[in-house]
């Protein structure tokens, strides 16, 4: 079972504790979403550089000139 570390900052006394079921299960749930929050931003960059490219050929211009363009 994973363990937390308490750190009584007055003392400076530390202690080594163990997970609850419900600890462990809420540290289990916030990776997950941290997992589908990043697979989420992951779509949503490509997306974008999907529309980014498909303005660009549009336009009829590269990347660079693109870049210079807003310089």
């Amino acid at each position: 079972m994973p363990h937390k570390i308490i750190v009584d900052c007055s003392t400076g006394e530390t202690t080594e504790v163990e997970l609850t079921a419900e600890e462990v299960a809420d540290q289990v749930a916030a990776q997950k979403a941290a997992e589908a929050d990043r697979k989420a931003a992951e779509v949503v960059a490509k997306d974008r550089a999907v529309a980014k490219a498909a303005l660009l050929d549009k336009l009829g211009i590269t990347a660079e000139e693109a870049a210079l363009l807003l310089s």
